[in-house]
């Protein structure tokens, strides 16, 4: 994807990655020179800065590196992937207007729509995630933007990108045949499938947000994130991020950057992992359905095939007891603790890392406004990159107990 090629930093002292910047004041040698620079930042030229926020070497050559893994005309980095989510949002929405939210969408998504934008004026409206096509008839004169995420937080419907990026493009063209220029903006929350797996941009997205936190860093050792923009909604974005004062530092980009060398090899043996753990659990007698877009038996099967390139560690199943009957919240507890406890898979929030991580579906929250779900106790795993027998060895031995 471009993004492993050597960064040797410029003058005599050449080193694979670039050095770490530890910047907030930018020194000029004359008022000339400043003023050059306020005018490149505000062009948008990576390469200018008047203050550490705006970007240091370290986050330029980060920035570089991102571009070319998931793609659009440029990005701003930011201090988390709710960060990153707020700077979309804010960008593309103001009070009194309409914004579309996938019901499936992560918990803290929801909780800035409801609690932050509701109270800023903006009219929230959730949708079905598979509503496709069918978008269309909810789009209203003042809608502004339209959120996506694909696959869904823990449910893991798989949405119909290029249907909805098609039924906003024919809305903003019947705008502007009608002498209005308000664009209805699309964007993504893509962390699962960040680098490679899926290209929002070719999917005719206008925005694309990744949780840096994840498969970017990698090594469970930071917080950032990342709003990507085409070239039309970039200005915007960067000067959303700009005014809320959102940027990242110097350790924590390198970081990131060092992660980004061996990003593609453990996304995708994260993605093995976790499908061959799904096969084997879509044949044990405690599991219902197996949430994971990958199995041919999904729902959402046909269309990750159409779009996805591949699968990253995450899915979910649901558990049943040892009768064949729905799990009880008291099953499920009790599974995570035994699972947890055998030592190859650890209890906590986020996921993306080396390491295996299970979270049972009442810890994360699944939270509906259209379609309350109505299927069983799900367990969310995250695959790392421990051997899958030794995996497979703990989940067997939980699911016995």
């Amino acid at each position: 994807m471009g993004h492993n090629r050597p960064m040797m930093n410029r003058g005599r002292y050449r080193t694979p990655n670039p050095l770490i910047s530890r910047t907030s004041t930018v020194l000029f040698d004359s008022v000339a020179d400043l003023r050059a620079a306020v005018a490149g930042t505000a062009a948008g030229d990576r390469w200018s800065t008047t203050y550490g926020t705006h970007s240091t070497p370290t986050t330029t050559e980060l920035e570089e590196i991102l571009l070319a893994g998931e793609g659009g005309a440029g990005v701003a980095l930011s201090p988390s992937g709710v960060a990153a989510i707020t700077i979309a949002f804010i960008a593309a929405a103001r009070a009194g207007d309409h914004v579309l939210v996938s019901d499936s969408s992560y918990g803290p998504t929801r909780d800035l729509c409801d609690d932050v934008l509701a109270g800023l004026g903006v009219d929230v409206e959730y949708y079905d995630p598979l509503i496709g096509t069918g978008i269309a008839a909810l789009i209203r004169p003042t809608t502004s933007l339209i959120w996506m995420e694909s696959p869904g937080t823990f449910t893991f419907e798989v949405q119909d990108v290029s249907a909805i990026t098609a039924a906003a493009q024919a809305a903003t063209a019947a705008r502007r045949e009608a002498g209005i220029d308000r664009a209805v903006v699309t964007a993504i929350d893509n962390t699962w499938a960040s680098p490679g797996l899926l290209r929002p941009f070719e999917l005719g997205c206008d925005i694309s947000v990744v949780a840096l936190t994840k498969y970017w860093g990698g090594h469970a050792d930071l917080l950032a994130g990342a709003t990507f923009a085409n070239a039309a909604l970039l200005p915007a974005v960067r000067r959303t991020a700009d005014r809320l004062g959102m940027c990242t530092n110097g350790e924590d980009a390198f970081l990131i950057i060092r992660g980004a060398r061996t990003v593609d090899m453990r996304i995708r043996a994260s993605g093995v992992a976790a499908l061959d753990m799904a096969h084997r659990l879509a044949g044990h007698p405690r599991v219902g359905r197996v949430l994971h877009p990958a199995l041919p038996s999904d729902p959402g099967h046909k269309l990750w095939a159409r779009d996805f390139r591949g699968s990253s560690g995450l899915f979910a199943f649901e558990l049943l007891a040892h009768d064949g009957a729905r799990a009880s919240i008291a099953d499920v507890e009790g599974f995570t603790d035994r699972l947890a406890a055998l030592g190859h898979f650890g209890l906590g929030y986020s996921w993306g890392g080396f390491e295996s991580l299970v979270m049972p579906g009442r810890g994360a929250g699944i939270r509906r406004s259209v379609q309350p779900w109505t299927g069983g106790e799900l367990i969310r795993l995250h695959a790392g990159l421990e051997p899958v027998d030794e995996l497979w060895a703990d989940l067997e031995a939980a699911l016995a107990g």
